[in-house]
């Protein structure tokens, strides 16, 4: 299980967030919620080991608060940052490749379950990530951090800008790798529909402060779509 206690960060003299508590466990989803900057994406950075934090990440029972982003992506952490952060003049199958990095190299081997999951990459293996259109971009960086064989698979904002029809793949892959039972997932988003489906827990912020928290399945509606109003 991942827990994040009292969890502050600042930029300079500015607070972020504020004693954000969170756990995620394996087999669940679960969902942050909240507007345009209240502290979401930052989140996220700090459990990837981007930003120095106050407070406390535990990972399987020991203390990862300091450790570096290769660190924690070693010890099975795998980040799908908010606009997919692929490499535009790599192949897709060199892309998926650069997941080797945190592998020993008996592992350094491309799943052939990635292309179960996502049959669009095995037929474009050999173009351009920067050719690729916005939906099949979020599915190859979703599937390099896949090839990392993650315990946490954390995710920002998977549906922006994406097609219907790819969302909804998306989001079958998410329940997919949910109910194997072997993972914990951490989603980050807006579209509450997407959330509410996955949810099996949820926080949303405001401001940097956690203002609803809870079960997924009790998740009041009305009272989080408050929050994530303009």
């Amino acid at each position: 299980m991942l827990k994040v206690e009292q969890l502050n960060l600042f930029y300079g003299a500015s607070q972020a967030l504020h004693q954000v508590e969170l756990e995620a466990r394996p087999g669940e989803v679960t969902c942050i919620l909240g507007r345009n900057g209240v502290g979401k994406t930052s989140l996220l950075k700090a459990l990837a080991g981007h930003h120095p934090v106050q407070g406390k990440i535990i990972w399987e029972d020991r203390e990862i608060t300091r450790l570096k982003p290769d660190e924690r992506a070693r010890r099975g952490m795998a980040y799908v940052p908010q606009g997919r952060d692929i490499f535009g003049q790599l192949t897709v199958a060199e892309n998926l490749q650069i997941g080797f990095s945190v592998l020993p190299r008996s592992q350094r081997r491309i799943p052939a379950e990635i292309y179960d999951l996502f049959p669009v990459l095995k037929q474009m293996l050999r173009r351009r990530g920067g050719d690729l259109s916005g939906g099949q971009q979020q599915q190859l960086a979703i599937a390099r951090a896949l090839v990392t064989r993650p315990r946490v698979l954390m995710l920002d904002e998977p549906t922006e800008g994406i097609q219907p029809s790819i969302i909804r793949d998306i989001q079958n892959v998410i329940a997919l790798l949910r109910d194997r039972g072997e993972m914990a997932i951490i989603l980050v988003e807006q579209y509450f529909d997407f959330a509410r489906e996955l949810a099996d827990r949820f926080l949303v912020l405001d401001r940097g402060h956690v203002v609803m928290a809870g079960d997924g399945k009790t998740m009041d509606a009305a009272e989080v779509q408050k929050h994530l109003t303009v």
